[in-house]
């Protein structure tokens, strides 16, 4: 299965941010949201960065509460790995593993076309070994 097919199931709608908004602004989006992540925009320029929880906690444990009134731009994470819609999902769950990361935009031919967590990778793993066990219990008992 690849990304794609998360895409189609879970929609294409991501919450963004830009870099001049402080860290206020960004913990109260992701509550509202109930995200882990951020995009980070900016105009006509695309992904700037992002910004996770992760993010936030560090900046609290080295700042303190001042760390809230630091821009986003300031914290974010400036080099954002992407994936395809055409990546499988074993490809996609290898890196996030590997690179220690929850969140990945879908990016395709400079477009973005939504964002992935750990979270929804997992779920469609778990989908499409549901459906592979469901066919061999078919195909075994001659139902399928």
């Amino acid at each position: 299965m690849h990304v794609a097919a998360v895409i189609k199931r879970k929609g294409s709608g991501v919450i963004s941010i830009t870099p001049d908004h402080t860290i206020a602004d960004a913990t109260k989006l992701l509550t509202e949201n109930r995200i882990g992540a951020i995009l980070v925009m900016d105009g006509g320029e695309g992904i700037r960065g992002i910004i996770s929880e992760r993010d936030i906690i560090r900046a609290l444990a080295k700042h303190g509460a001042d760390a809230l009134s630091h821009t986003v731009g300031s914290l974010m994470t400036r080099e954002v790995q992407q994936c395809s819609p055409n990546d499988t999902i074993a490809e996609v769950m290898t890196t996030m593993t590997t690179r220690r990361f929850r969140h990945l935009p879908v990016v395709d031919g400079g477009k973005l076309l939504g964002m992935i967590s750990i979270g929804d990778v997992v779920k469609q793993r778990l989908d499409d070994t549901e459906l592979e066990v469901e066919t061999l219990r078919g195909y075994v008992t001659g139902q399928g």
